[in-house]
């Protein structure tokens, strides 16, 4: 197979048209060729608003003879031979008897940790304190429609994890060279996601997807011999001789196993404060805290890709990153085109937002985290009497939430960039909220530390030189951002365990991944560890 890169075609164009760019590169006749595929496209918007796809592709011949001579003919750094690499896994089928071991939480890294134990006869319990996809949707669509919040099964906790209520992005920094990136995708494929997150250079399955998906994944592990609970909250650890026995979930049962996975989540606070009194090693860990800002999405489309209504594209995105001038980074996150601000809290009388999209992504506005690097010299005043300090991000980030809570009840605070830059209090200006979720207008200002709020003000200016109208004092700010990725990790070595042996802490809740194709690759990797553990 060959695989030829930076192919550059019209949006407007054909597939047909860059089969043709494809055989004038490799100088051969359209006969010859006897599969096509894309493998990755990406868009190139330097002469906006004339947009360009730039596609990497590969071929397969006809006479697979003849490859090598293309290769040699071609002599273009852009034309390659291409071995796909399949994902095997790495450990051992299970033979005979054993407890199942225990995955805990339903997010992507528990879902793949599972998916992947079932496959090779491990029977994995997985256990969520939440509910099914299904009726957690529910749940939190009455939760925006002024509902009760329910403390285990809300935005951040249920099947799917925090990330079945976002944009459902799936690009990711992880370099792996095992498969294991294209092996979660292929999942996703194989589970109802769209075809096209196999070759988009930034790909999205949409909230509105994700249910349908997850519910796949689980109705899988079943078949394949897994056990999935909902509603099962694990309060205890069963440890013995410095090795994990088993759980006790929230009703006092106890679960006996070897081998417990931890994949709860970053928002699992009850979860680490367990974790401590039980004298599993933890460190505290940086993350970021900030607002949301939303935009009219054709303001964004017009400064990223020349015109407010791009076709083909879809709405354009953006990434933006700033150093302070005190040495604070400030960036944007989880950028959702075309989508909504949510109401993600998760513990009574705190409130944190976050983003979403569907897949369309046909929302009116664009909406962004805008937020500032934060780390233990921060969190260490926040820090109670009697309390830890490994537990102190948790603490910064409760009192945030806190405040945030009490400046409208509950509502969603918002405020207009210009009310923020002045510090006043807040109004709505031109651009209308686009937020599931009762929200008011507040000091929302008032609610972060002072450097935090004056590093996000020099950033919003500074991306307002980047993308004209971004710093317009009518952009409107939600708040509080504060659940960017954990703020503990809990140690593993190199065999995936922590010194509790058996005991494998996983995913984004653990610090090891930040976002949902890095946990989902976590969760592999884990469930490879637990048959190698097995095997010793």
């Amino acid at each position: 197979m060959l695989q030829i890169s930076e192919l550059r075609t019209p949006v407007e164009a054909d597939e047909e048209t860059l089969i043709r760019k494809v055989c004038r590169s490799l100088r051969i006749g359209r006969d010859e060729i006897r599969a096509f595929s894309i493998a990755r496209r990406s868009i190139d918007a330097r002469r906006k608003p004339e947009l360009y796809f730039c596609d990497t592709v590969r071929v397969a011949l006809k006479d697979e003879r003849l490859e090598h001579a293309v290769l040699k003919k071609c002599r273009h750094k852009n034309v390659m031979s291409y071995n796909p690499i399949r994902y095997r896994f790495s450990g051992a089928e299970a033979a005979g008897s054993g407890a199942s071991p225990i995955v805990i939480g339903a997010g992507p890294a528990g879902l793949f940790c599972a998916y992947l134990l079932a496959q090779h006869g491990y029977r994995p319990l997985l256990l969520e304190r939440g509910e099914e996809a299904e009726a957690r949707k529910e749940r939190v669509s009455r939760f925006w429609s002024g509902g009760p919040l329910d403390p285990d099964s809300n935005v951040q906790f249920g099947e799917g994890g925090a990330g079945t209520f976002s944009d459902g992005k799936l690009n990711t920094g992880v370099h792996d060279r095992s498969g294991r990136n294209t092996y979660v995708l292929e999942t996703f494929v194989k589970m109802g996601a769209p075809e096209d997150i196999l070759y988009d250079a930034k790909p999205h399955l949409g909230t509105d997807r994700l249910v349908g998906i997850v519910r796949s994944m689980r109705k899988e592990i079943i078949r394949l011999g897994g056990t999935v609970r909902f509603r099962t909250r694990v309060d205890d650890l069963i440890i013995r001789d410095g090795a994990i026995r088993g759980v006790v979930t929230s009703d006092g049962t106890r679960i006996e196993s070897d081998a417990v996975v931890l994949a709860v989540g970053h928002s699992a606070r009850d979860t680490f404060r367990m974790l401590n009194e039980k004298a599993v090693p933890m460190e505290r860990k940086s993350f970021a805290v900030g607002v949301r800002v939303e935009h009219p999405q054709e303001l964004i489309n017009l400064a990223q890709y020349g015109t407010a209504n791009p076709r083909r594209t879809g709405p354009a995105p953006y990434r933006l990153t700033h150093r302070c001038a005190d040495g604070r980074g400030v960036y944007s996150f989880c950028m959702c085109p075309g989508g909504y601000v949510v109401n993600a809290s998760s513990e009574p009388g705190h409130l944190v937002v976050n983003g979403m999209s569907d897949r369309a992504r046909d929302g009116i506005n664009a909406n962004s985290a805008i937020v500032v690097t934060v780390g233990p010299d921060d969190f260490l005043p926040y820090v109670p009497e009697g309390g830890d300090p490994v537990l102190s991000g948790v603490y910064f980030q409760r009192e945030l939430e806190r405040r945030a809570f009490a400046q409208k009840e509950g509502a969603v605070p918002v405020q207009r960039y210009g009310d923020f830059l002045r510090a006043a209090e807040g109004t709505v200006g031109s651009i209308a909220p686009q937020i599931r979720g009762k929200f008011a207008p507040a000091n929302l200002r008032s609610v972060l530390p002072d450097p935090i709020g004056e590093d996000l003000c020099e950033g919003m200016e500074r991306f307002g030189r980047k993308i004209r109208g971004f710093s317009d004092e009518d952009a409107m700010l939600s708040g509080i951002e504060s659940r960017t990725s954990s703020p503990v990790r809990v140690l593993r070595d190199d065999t995936g365990q922590s010194a509790v042996r058996g005991l494998f802490p996983c995913g984004e809740g653990a610090g090891y991944a930040g976002g949902i194709t890095s946990a989902a690759i976590d969760g592999i990797r884990t469930a490879e560890k637990i048959a190698e553990f097995r095997r010793e």
